[in-house]
């Protein structure tokens, strides 16, 4: 059982979960990062670096990814690699969850039924 209620990050901004969701997959450095989250997202969100070096200090803050040990030399300088945790798993598939609940409502309020976000 997480340390964390997960519900206590949610919302997640949309830059966060495409770090969070491609930290799950692999270990990334911040380029590395800035590239899969702009691919994953059909080009839509394109991370600057000083905006994700800041997310990514946020998350490791919260617990939701960490670091790799040991660190890369890619080309003479050394890369910090980072991993989503457990909760940062578990974060994502409740911000999946909350979006999915989201998704059905506003159905539901098109079709002219009386969404429930429960």
């Amino acid at each position: 059982m997480p340390a964390h209620d997960p519900q206590a990050f949610l919302p997640l901004k949309t830059d966060a979960l495409l770090v969070l969701v491609v930290l799950l997959r692999e270990d990334l450095h911040g380029y590395g990062i800035i590239g899969e989250v702009e691919e994953r997202s059909a080009g839509e969100i394109q991370l600057q670096t000083g905006a994700l070096y800041r997310l990514l200090k946020r998350l490791l803050a919260d617990g939701l990814i960490r670091e790799v040990e040991p660190g890369q030399v890619i080309r003479g300088d050394p890369r910090r690699f980072y991993r989503a945790t457990r909760l940062g798993e578990v974060v994502v598939d409740a911000e999946v969850e909350r979006l999915a609940r989201l998704v059905r409502a506003v159905k539901q309020a098109k079709a002219g039924l009386r969404p429930r976000l429960a």
